[in-house]
């Protein structure tokens, strides 16, 4: 995913050579904009001053790393306040605002993966100014990613939120059956497989059996690892698994899930696109079914 990508706190000392901005204003990203292709890209400057953004300023930096692909090239993250309510509306042409989800399929990967990462930090360092324990304005350490109190000494390191999403197979009258269900909240009609955050003192299996008793009244068992992804909305990790069915009949959370069902691999609804891991775990389903 970042194979090209080395993760680091302490900045370069070197600041002359153009780096890669990934600039936030709340969770829309800063991006050039090919007016023909619709294809975005990340600045690529040796400081956002040279951007002239008329109606903003940039303020916490975070150096994150660096792509370490022929040349060397630093990653910086910062957010963009904005001076006016115009700001945004006075961009310099061939540049925009724009969510992560609306940059898939237009910004390179690698990049939009980096942009996941950085917005994470933006956000942490935007919510973590003030101490969570005794309200003093917190410092950032110089080597490592942790805010620290000067007051009463807490610390407050980037905030992850574990998550497991799960394949659920059977064996049904015509083959292979994956278990997909619709979520109430979703904009498009588009299945997915099930996923839900970890609680406090669950390990990611019992998890796994609770969040699919919830949501739709089953039992599986043969739980196995699949892989995992960092999902940047806000802050989740992602693990995923797959586990077969063994007992049940689907009863729907209604307030989670509007309907679910049984699908084989050649009668599958709309399913979530390319990079995300529910997309990995529908497509090594059908895969396994089509022999490969």
């Amino acid at each position: 995913m970042n194979e090209n990508f080395v993760a680091a706190v302490a900045p370069p000392d070197n600041r002359a050579r153009p780096a890669f901005w990934f600039l936030f204003h709340k969770f829309s990203l800063l991006v050039f904009l090919d007016a023909a292709t619709g294809a975005a890209r990340i600045p690529q400057v040796v400081s956002p001053a040279s951007l002239d953004l008329p109606g903003f300023t940039v303020v916490r930096q975070q150096y994150f790393g660096y792509l370490q692909a022929g040349e060397r090239v630093h990653c910086f993250a910062a957010e963009l306040i904005s001076r006016s309510e115009t700001a945004v509306d006075s961009l310099p042409e061939g540049m925009g605002l724009l969510g992560l989800r609306s940059l898939f399929g237009r910004l390179d990967e690698e990049h939009l993966w980096l942009a996941g990462r950085a917005v994470q930090l933006v956000d942490w360092d935007r919510t973590h100014q003030f101490c969570g324990q005794c309200g003093a304005r917190t410092l950032t350490a110089p080597n490592e990613r942790v805010k620290k109190c000067p007051n009463c000494g807490h610390t407050s390191y980037p905030r992850l939120s574990p998550a497991i999403i799960v394949r659920v197979e059977r064996q049904g009258k015509n083959g292979r059956e994956i278990l997909l269900a619709r979520n109430q909240r979703a904009k498009v009609p588009m299945y997915s497989v099930l996923a839900g955050f970890v609680e406090p003192g669950e390990t990611l299996e019992m998890c796994v059996r609770r969040e699919i008793s919830e949501e739709v009244g089953l039992k599986v068992k043969n739980i196995t690892y699949f892989g995992s992804q960092p999902w940047p909305f806000p802050n989740s990790l992602m693990i995923a698994f797959t586990a077969e069915y063994e007992s049940g009949k689907i009863v729907l959370e209604k307030s989670e899930l509007m309907d679910a069902g049984w699908y084989t691999a050649d009668d599958l609804p709309p399913y979530p696109p390319a990079l995300s891991i529910a997309h990995q775990l529908i497509a090594d389903f059908i895969r396994q079914q089509n022999g490969g």
